[in-house]
């Protein structure tokens, strides 16, 4: 443990390298091929053993120590943004409208990082570590269907752990919060139907665009006069289309937006609500309507025994002052779907700094300094779980 700090910084230059050259080759769900390639060849010369394909583009790397022990699983997600890069980096996006805005190429430049570390040391410790590289967590979701294929499995993850880069704390602070951390989310899509005709003539038809915007009036509704006050809720439109022209009334409206919740019974109830809520407008004002409601992920919780493992690691990295517990948010994570699985946190890495765009900006950028701090964290957390003396017994069972 003394020595894996200078082990951490002497490849320093490794995991900046590794971020660029990611950052460089960024790819939305589902096409992450070059990124996907990129990732298994590393892992392939680090001597891992390696899966590729898993949910398509997901790749696993096995460390196995040959010693019997637990299984711990290291999750990074690859996928990138549609957005057009405007940091002006020397190694900024080769693929026009296509952005690593949200720190997915940090996160993968640890995970890998960690790998080189661990994989360097594990006669220090037992059981294996399963670096799991996962495709779409941006959407639609790539940690379901690898689960599906069974990452999880052979051998069995016990304990899971993953990265965010937060630009809501400050730079080279780390924060985990036990419980619910991040809200459940979907998304639904809406036509409203009704009939359209001369602007000069409102009696004769069924304004789309009116009843739309009673519609999104009555939504927010749902937050404010139909859930308990202390149980935060969001349903926000984030998208409404409608007309043509200035004198003629719309037949038809549309209109997308998302729902977020900590609560499962709440998460579970959205659909139903949605379609009383809107039906109930559409009917007083003689419009009809269309809803697809597509669920998304489960809210992401910490265990509390593992984000005191987390929060213990992290100390020794930073230093207790500089390890806090973030705020909830109702952001939405498939690492959500690990957890639900395995004991496991899902902390964050401070980028926050003044002057620096936050995450899903085109202007998003960070200081590469902070991306040891990620990787150590990940190799103690590692080591106190798996290591030969300890064999996780820190985790409460």
């Amino acid at each position: 443990m003394k020595d894996i700090r200078q082990l951490v910084n002497k490849h320093k230059e490794l995991f900046i390298k590794t971020r660029r050259d990611l950052h460089r080759i960024p790819e939305v769900g589902y096409t992450e091929e070059k990124t996907s390639a990129y990732v298994a060849d590393y892992l392939k010369r680090e001597g891992l053993a390696v899966q590729t394909g898993i949910a398509q583009y997901g790749v696993l790397g096995l460390l196995e120590t040959g010693k019997p022990g637990p299984t711990l699983m290291i999750r990074a997600d690859m996928d990138a943004l549609l957005l057009q890069e405007e940091t002006g980096l020397e190694f900024a996006s080769t693929h026009d409208g296509v952005m690593h805005a949200c720190g997915h190429d940090a996160h993968m430049a640890m995970g890998l990082g960690a790998a080189t570390v661990l994989n360097r040391i594990k006669k220090e410790f037992s059981g294996a570590v399963k670096f799991v590289f996962q495709p779409a967590e941006e959407g639609p979701g790539g940690a379901k269907p690898m689960i599906d294929e069974g990452v999880m499995e052979n051998p069995k993850v016990d304990y899971a752990i993953g990265c965010h880069l937060w630009s809501e704390i400050p730079e080279g602070t780390i924060g985990a919060r036990s419980g619910p951390f991040m809200a459940a989310m979907d998304r639904f899509d809406l036509k409203i139907i009704g009939q359209g005709g001369h602007g000069a003539k409102p009696h004769l038809c069924i304004d789309a665009l009116e009843v739309g915007t009673q519609v999104v009036n009555a939504l927010q509704r749902i937050s404010s006069r139909h859930m308990h006050p202390l149980e935060p809720t969001v349903v926000t439109i984030g998208s409404f289309h409608a007309g043509t022209t200035f004198n003629i009334i719309p037949g038809e409206a549309e209109m997308c937006g998302t729902t977020r919740t900590f609560n499962l019974d709440v998460w579970n109830s959205w659909e139903q609500r949605l379609k009383k809520v809107i039906g109930g407008v559409c009917e007083s004002m003689g419009a009809d309507f269309e809803l697809k409601f597509a669920k998304g992920y489960p809210p992401t919780v910490n265990d509390e025994s593992m984000t005191e493992v987390v929060c213990r690691c992290a100390a020794e990295v930073v230093g207790p002052e500089n390890v806090v517990i973030p705020e909830p948010t109702m952001g939405g994570e498939d690492m959500s779907y690990f957890l639900q699985r395995a004991k496991g946190c899902f902390f964050v890495l401070g980028v926050g700094r003044e002057g620096f765009a936050g995450i899903h900006n085109p202007r998003f950028r960070f200081n590469e300094d902070v991306l040891p701090l990620g990787v150590e964290t990940h190799c103690r957390v590692a080591l106190e779980l798996l290591g030969s003396e300890i064999q996780g017994s820190k985790v409460q069972s």
